[in-house]
């Protein structure tokens, strides 16, 4: 639902599939992906499935290259990708495995992210 932030569950895979007009999320137990349950990158790709180019993908501070995968596969259809910057990143693992990808539009600072975001939903994405 438009203004909804929704969270998988431990041990859930969330993934986001159509149902005609509609987007329905659906948690699944399938195999673990980066040694993790839920992934990150399922869920992108479903995402990127479902909403195509109109899809803005953030990745913040994170242990490892979970994302990646998923983030290419949203570029690939069009879509947009941030990455929290390395300086103010506690780990910058994922957002460096995406940006150091050439995956990202913005590298930026966690306080310049936001402003990006509404940029974004501006233009009539979100």
């Amino acid at each position: 639902m438009p203004s909804s932030i929704y969270i998988a569950p431990g041990d859930f895979h969330m993934t986001v599939e159509k149902d005609g007009a509609n987007k329905v999320l659906r948690l699944n137990q399938g195999p673990k992906e980066n040694f993790y349950r839920p992934a990150v990158d399922p869920m992108l790709q479903s995402m990127s499935k479902a909403y195509g180019p109109n899809i803005l993908t953030v990745i913040l501070t994170g242990m490892g290259s979970d994302g990646t995968k998923g983030a290419k596969t949203i570029v690939e259809n069009g879509g947009t990708l941030i990455a929290q910057d390395e300086e103010t990143s506690v780990v910058w693992g994922m957002p460096g495995s995406v940006a150091t990808a050439g995956l990202c539009s913005v590298v930026g600072p966690i306080d310049q992210i936001a402003p990006k975001i509404m940029s974004f939903a501006n233009r009539g994405n979100l």
